[in-house]
């Protein structure tokens, strides 16, 4: 009989446990792990009940750090009047400055997590973000507001940078796809409708009410985050189990089985190399990362593009243009929910036809959603580019943007569950290499998109990201063919 952790921060792996390991074995018994296989101090073994209550409170808080990213688009040039600027180039800078928060925050709050915990991570960067955001809404010049901008990014990542490796804490591979489906919602979909709360409250309230509608459900989730969010990474769980048992037997030979032996400055150290080394040396996590950081890229770039270009084309007011973010927003909840559905049914059946032949799935069975995607997102993409060059109705693009955002699903989800599995004991190191490329991405993109529109215009502009995104389609056939064998000979998979 084996028990089962989560990793770094990913999927369980099987170990013997303290009481039924090998006969054939003899444990340490100085070391300190779960009691057995039902131990309830063991997170993968809390109730169902409070298990999905965990993921669901993750994903609130995902849901208004995401909110934060995208709702000022709409009031973009509202904000630089107040301000007193007039830079054109600050237009797209001040919603993509909080992307570059959300590339640079993994790069804290992963090492940081490792060390001290996820649950201690959440409650203070939930202050920090909070704190930040308020700044943003009492801003009273430019520097002042970005400065705060770029804070609130870095403490509001961590719900997104660390959400992956809480599910794996607490998940299965085969619950996971209806696990990261939810999840998705906060980060997918607030940016999306965001802009639609954003371009009304502010041409009804003014554009630092946009910050103080975050500040309140921040607030309340900041508040009540002690009480609902509890530890969940096992290293952490059991090292503090150890020091326990230490102090309560008197013997200080009883050690963590997962203490990794390494000092705080060496796991600090390690955990801040990690990411970019992974994305750096790992191929199955650098083609991954790319294909996500495009896809991504190109959401914000719409999203920093879409109120001024429906502004100017169809004359639409502040509160109007934010509608036209529901095209997104509708294909993103229908990915959500069809592909995470489907995405577990079929982890079932392959997972019970393995079984039956003595096997185990592989990480690459997975990424399945992503064929159909990779070829629907350039689809969507010139579906909107062109609709609009035709000068269509303003209804035809908007449901371009929608088979965009459902494509956008079909890659975002697999490629999280994917390194999930491939990268077991690296989990968090595997998503935070992804999460920095596609938040720099998301974040430096659409400093373009105004200069592309310009110079190609909608029709070939869009065409133009449309073909960079169709030569990333070949991935997962790539890695379904080959993945396996690139991650035998891969060091950081060990």
């Amino acid at each position: 009989m084996a028990s089962t952790y989560s990793g770094e921060n990913g999927p369980t792996l099987a170990l013997p446990s303290e009481t039924h390991g090998d006969p054939d074995v003899i444990p340490d018994p100085n070391e300190v792990f779960w009691i057995d296989d039902t131990d309830p101090s063991n997170p993968m073994n809390w109730t169902a009940a409070y298990r999905w209550c965990h993921i669901v409170f993750i994903t609130l808080l995902t849901f208004v750090t995401s909110l934060a990213s995208s709702m000022l688009a709409p009031a973009v040039q509202d904000v630089m009047r107040s301000l007193g600027s007039d830079n054109t180039e600050l237009e797209t800078f001040i919603v993509s400055i909080y992307v570059i928060g959300f590339a640079i925050g993994p790069l804290i709050v992963a090492p940081m997590s490792e060390l001290y915990g996820r649950a201690i991570v959440y409650h203070v960067t939930n202050v920090v973000f909070l704190g930040a955001t308020i700044g943003c809404a009492l801003s009273t010049d430019m520097g002042m507001f970005l400065a705060f901008r770029f804070i609130s990014g870095c403490a509001g990542v961590a719900p997104l940078a660390l959400g992956g490796g809480t599910i794996g804490d607490l998940m299965p591979p085969e619950r996971m796809g209806t696990a990261m489906a939810i999840w998705g919602l906060g980060s997918l979909i607030a940016p999306v409708f965001s802009p639609i709360a954003g371009g009304y409250l502010s041409e009804a309230a003014g554009w630092r009410w946009v910050f103080w509608v975050i500040v309140i459900p921040m607030a309340i989730l900041t508040i009540l985050s002690p009480f609902l969010v509890r530890e969940t990474y096992a290293p952490v769980l059991l090292e503090a189990k150890a020091r326990r048992l230490r102090k309560e037997t008197g013997n200080l030979q009883l050690k963590s089985r997962l203490n990794p032996g390494f000092s705080r400055r060496e796991v600090i150290i390690m955990a801040l190399i990690r990411p970019p080394k992974l994305l750096l040396t790992s191929f199955v996590v650098t083609i991954i990362a790319l294909e996500v950081a495009v896809v991504y890229g190109y959401q914000y770039l719409v999203f920093t593009t879409l109120a001024y270009i429906f502004q100017d084309k169809y004359h639409l007011s502040t509160g109007m243009s934010g509608l036209v973010y529901l095209g997104t927003g509708v294909g993103t909840i229908l990915g959500v929910f069809i592909i995470g559905y489907t995405t577990d049914k079929v982890a079932e059946r392959k997972k019970t036809r393995a079984s039956a032949l003595g096997k185990e799935v592989q990480p690459e069975e997975y990424l399945w959603p992503m064929l159909p995607s990779g070829l629907l997102a350039p689809v969507g993409l010139l579906w909107y580019g062109w609709s609009l060059q035709a000068n269509a109705s303003p209804v035809v693009p908007v449901v371009g943007l929608g088979v965009f955002g459902f494509a956008m699903m079909g890659i975002f989800q697999p490629a999280q569950v994917y390194l999930l599995n491939a990268f077991p004991t690296h989990a968090a190191s595997a998503l935070a290499a992804m999460n920095i490329l596609r938040s720099l991405a998301g974040g430096l993109l659409p400093l373009t998109g105004q200069g592309l529109y310009d110079a190609l215009g909608m029709g070939w502009g869009n065409s133009l990201l449309a073909f960079i995104a169709l030569a990333f389609a070949p991935v997962p056939f790539i890695l379904k063919r080959y993945g396996a064998r690139i991650r035998e000979k891969d060091r950081n998979v060990k």
